[in-house]
This record gives structure tokens, sequence and C-alpha cells, in this order.
């Protein structure tokens, strides 16, 4: 009577486990096929007031970054623009497959703001990385991204600029 109901108890649980093992199976393949990596698009106006945290991207130097996305033309030049109060801002604008374009670490008015100047050869999507330099901690910032437009060239007869003479005078271009 023993090894019946053993055998009875073995059976009811064996079914209810086998569930719980597909289950669980199943659920573990859904989070490998989720993105972990998702880096933020960059809104239309270009501009992003936000926070570094350490819930942000860890970084081999023990500091954390914050990606973001935006499209870019190949003859676009750009100007990336990232200032805080609160850390040692670093920029750096990626290819797609992760290889660095340009970085800038400091600003030209010698403060710990970024100022990154990029011209762009290969149209596509780029990543722009927020991060602090070294383990300098994270904070509030703001980032900018414009769009230079190339200024023309007085030899190639496009001078955009608004030149008025006077009677007498001369307008000479070297070139």
């Amino acid at each position: 009577m023993t090894n019946a109901f053993a055998a009875r108890l073995s059976l009811s649980l064996l079914v209810p486990l086998s569930f719980l093992t597909v289950s669980l199976t199943t659920a573990a393949a859904r989070a490998q096929n989720c993105q972990i990596y998702n880096p933020i698009p960059l809104p239309k106006t270009n501009e992003v007031s936000d926070t570094l945290t350490d819930k942000d991207i860890p970084i081999g130097d023990g500091g954390f970054a914050r990606d973001y996305t935006i499209t870019l033309s190949a003859t676009d030049q750009v100007a990336i623009d990232v200032i805080s109060d609160n850390f040692d801002a670093l920029v750096t604008l990626m290819a797609a497959d992760g290889s660095t374009v340009a970085e800038n670490d400091d600003g030209p008015d010698g403060s710990t703001n970024s100022l990154l100047f990029a011209r762009i050869t290969e149209a596509g999507k780029y990543i722009i990385r927020v991060r602090a330099f070294g383990e300098t901690g994270g904070g509030g910032f703001k980032m900018k991204v414009t769009r230079l437009k190339p200024v023309s060239d007085a030899r190639d007869g496009k001078f955009e600029a608004p030149i008025s003479c006077t009677e007498g005078d001369s307008l000479r271009v070297n070139g």
C-alpha cells in the first residue's frame, strides 16, 4: 500500500514540477531576447537636461555613462556642448559600431564642461556618450547638439555676407 501511495504522490508532484520547469525556462529565454542596451533617442530639439547616476551604464574606470542616439548626414558638422556644475563632463561621439569618432574632456574656456566639434563623413546613426571624467561622480547636466552651417568660400563666387560699397570704394578679394 505504501508503494502505491508513494507512486501516486510522486506522479502528482512530477506533473506540476514539469510545468514549473518549462515556465522558468521559457521566462529565461524571453529575458535573453530582451534588449539590455537601449540608448535614449535625442529629442528633435537636440537639447537634453538630464542626470547622470549610478543606475546608468557602468564603464571600466569606475564611473557611469549615459548614451543618446542621433542620426547624422555625411555632410553634417556638429558641435556638442555638455555643461554640468556637478561633475567633470566628458563627451564622446561614437559610430553605430562603437568606435570613437571624436571625444572632448574640457572646453576651450578652461572649465570642466565639454565642447566637441566633429565633421561627419558617413551618414547613419551615431551615439553621444556623456560621462564624468574618471570617478568624479554624477549629477545634473545639460547637453545641446548644434548642426553647424558651412561658411561659403569667397573664391567660389558665392560669398554670402552682405557687402555695401559707396562710389569710389573698391572691393578686392584675394584668392
